[in-house]
């Protein structure tokens, strides 16, 4: 397995991180909340999970080992794959999920793309004995995109991507109705999205 890499990060894009190790260019797959904390050309350590398919192997890259930990123990509930997992992680810090199993709260998983209401009625019963209580001494009910925090966490994103201020100001503009109508209708901008959507807006540009 493995367990981590460690090296300069050569490149990223809206979902990976590609980090130089021994000259060799190791892409892996992060959540916006990992990738905003990435600079190219900066060293980087990120825990790894490797995920091993018939035709593919995957790795998948994340901030610390508690992430990772969760990921995986995520993938023990039927029909939860690693990008449901990672999808959920998006939304939501380690802790976040940990409280709103062990609390029953159904919505916090709904805000998921990809999970309705029967799907977090049984991933709550599943994983209730399986991810433990939260271990932090404060738990965020999510992490950014939260109604709060997306802009600034797509803002991080642009200029980690290599993207000038002005630059980012403007595709974060650009993009502000969308989010604001995902508010609207009572759910949380989704960065993953609105990074896409900003990359989009800036190519034209270009």
């Amino acid at each position: 397995m493995i367990a981590f890499v460690s090296g300069p990060v050569a490149a990223l894009a809206p979902n990976t991180a590609v980090i130089e190790v021994g000259g060799v260019g190791m892409a892996l797959q992060c959540t916006p909340g990992t990738l905003s904390g990435l600079r190219i050309g900066e060293a980087a350590r990120l825990a790894t999970s490797l995920v091993v398919r018939e035709d593919s192997l995957t790795l998948y890259g994340f901030a610390d080992d508690d992430e990772r930990q969760v990921f995986e123990l995520l993938q023990t509930a039927s029909g939860v794959g690693p990008r449901l997992a990672q999808a959920m992680l998006a939304v939501h810090a380690p802790d976040a999920l940990r409280l709103a199993v062990s609390t029953g709260d159904e919505k916090a998983l709904t805000a998921v793309p990809g999970i309705g209401k029967k799907g977090a009625q049984k991933l709550l019963l599943e994983l209730k004995d399986r991810l433990g209580e939260p271990v932090g001494t404060t738990v965020p009910a999510a992490r950014p995109p939260a109604a709060a925090g997306w802009s600034d966490q797509l803002h991080t994103a642009l200029v980690g991507l290599g993207y000038a201020t002005r630059e980012a100001d403007e595709a974060v503009s650009a993009v502000t109705p969308q989010a604001e109508a995902a508010l609207a209708e009572g759910g949380m901008p989704q960065v993953a999205q609105l990074l896409r959507a900003a990359l989009q807006t800036l190519n034209r540009t270009r």
